[in-house]
Order: C-alpha cells, then structure tokens, then sequence
C-alpha cells in the first residue's frame, strides 16, 4: 500500500477552518512549550539543584577530576542554558516560525520540520552556551589565581556592561539584527523546499546563528546578573523580542548601549574615584 496522503481541502470555507485549526494549534503547541520552559526554570530554581542555574558554582567543577565529576555537573548545566534560551529566545523567533508553518501548513510532515527548524535554532544557542560556560570557568580560574581580580570582582561585571553597549553599535549587530527583523525574506532566502528535513533544520541553525550574532553581548550579562535569576531572564527576553520583533526595536538598540556604556563607567567611576576621595 502507498503513503497516505493527506486530502487537500478545495472548498473555500474548509480550507479557512483548517488554516485556523492548524494555527490555532501551533501557537498553542509553541505557547505551551514556552510556558512550561519557564514553569520548569521557576521550580529548579527552588529545588536542591538550584546552583546549576547559576554561573558561581562552575569554579568548583574540576575538569581534571577524571569524566565522573564532570558529565552530571557539565550535562545539569547545559539542560539549565537549554530551558532559559526556550524560555528567553523562542519567543522572539515567533514570527518566523509563524511564517515557515504558513508555507508548511498543507504538507505533512509540517510538524516534524517546524520541530527540525525550533532543533537547529535551539542548537546553536545551546553552542553559544558551551562555549560561554567554557570561557566563564576559565575566568573564574583566572580569579582565583590573580590576587587583585579576586579582590576586585566589580571590574568583570562592568566590563561586561560595557563590551555589551559598545557592542549595540557595531555594524555585526545591526547587519544581524536586520536579518532578525526580515522573517518572510530570510525564509525565502534559506528554505529551498528540497529535502525538506535538512532544509529545515538548515533553517534554524542560520536563523540562530545571526539571532546569536545579534545577542550574544546581551546574554553574556546574564553572566554578571545571575544566570539563575529569572526576573533579569525575563527582562532581557522582552528586550531582545522587542529590538528584533517591533517596528520601533531597531530604535532600541542605540538607547540602550548609551545605558549599558553609562553603568559600566559609573560602577568604574565609583570604585576610582569616588573611594578615592
């Protein structure tokens, strides 16, 4: 027997209930996954394994200590940055995701390639978050061993503020910030139709790769905040949804480099010279 194919609705009207069907289901599938991705953040935050939300316990993981006290520590880590970028990031991919179900709406397999274009977003950012635990552990290895970093901790969380405003100003940010705000051209751009699968998953890694382009300095603060700490998730996600999703974020970008640039010299200004007088 053959594949079964699925009818092709004709009659105007069918065709209307079963676009507001598929719709109405997908956004509620999304909706979901978003909301349990903060549910299940909000209780490990409570729970006994709470610290591997947060980016200060990586100095006492010994990388050296052979593979057993490094898989479950390094694993509970990476699960952890995977739930807040479904949380924080998901959302502001919504209207790409919108578009690619309206062009998959009458093929089949549409849900498994919106599940193949969400993987290969969500993959690069969990990428991006190996390589960020990386480089934090290695700072606080650093720390440890210089005795004035140690001593004056403030300089890495302002430094931080200022690489991410200076970086609202950069032609890679604004290059990757208007790819982020051309959903329908960049799904036309990279999705070819053909091998349907690898195409989308193709889809979502490019898509991720100019979202990562594009936020990275932003979420390197959640490393000078608090990994764990939900309200600055939640603060940052609203942000970077609205520079990437509202008609006026493009606006946003340089008012809030000015902010960020303008507390990272006034934590510097107040170690320098206000103690100093």
């Amino acid at each position: 027997m053959g594949a079964r194919v699925r009818r092709i609705p004709f009659h105007p009207a069918e065709v209307l209930m079963n676009a507001l069907a598929d719709r109405k289901a997908f956004f509620w599938s999304i909706g979901s996954l978003i909301t349990l991705a903060w549910l299940t953040l909000w209780i490990w935050d409570r729970s006994p394994y709470g610290r591997y939300l947060d980016h200060g316990q990586l100095g006492q993981i010994d990388f050296f200590d052979g593979a057993a006290s490094l898989v479950v520590p390094a694993a509970l880590y990476l699960l952890g940055w995977t739930l807040m970028t479904t949380a924080m990031m998901l959302p502001t991919t919504l209207p790409l995701l919108t578009i690619f179900q309206r062009l998959t709406l009458h093929r089949p397999e549409r849900s498994q390639l919106m599940a193949l274009v969400i993987t290969g977003y969500l993959s690069v950012w969990a990428g991006f978050g190996v390589a960020a635990h990386l480089a934090d552990w290695l700072l606080h290895e650093v720390v440890e061993r210089a005795a004035w970093l140690e001593a004056n901790a403030w300089v890495i969380g302002a430094s931080t503020l200022l690489l991410a405003g200076g970086f609202q100003f950069s032609r890679l940010k604004y290059r990757c910030l208007d790819k982020c705000r051309a959903p329908l051209s960049f799904v036309m751009e990279y999705w070819r139709g053909r091998h349907d699968r690898h195409n989308a998953l193709l889809l979502g890694v490019h898509h991720g790769l100019f979202c990562v382009g594009c936020c990275w300095a932003l979420m390197l603060l959640m490393f000078g905040v608090g990994v764990g700490n939900i309200g600055w998730m939640l603060a940052l996600g609203v942000i970077m949804a609205v520079e990437k999703n509202m008609p006026w974020g493009r606006k946003l970008s340089g008012p809030l480099g000015v902010i960020l640039i303008a507390s990272g010299a006034v934590i510097f200004l107040n170690h320098f010279w206000f103690r100093q007088s």
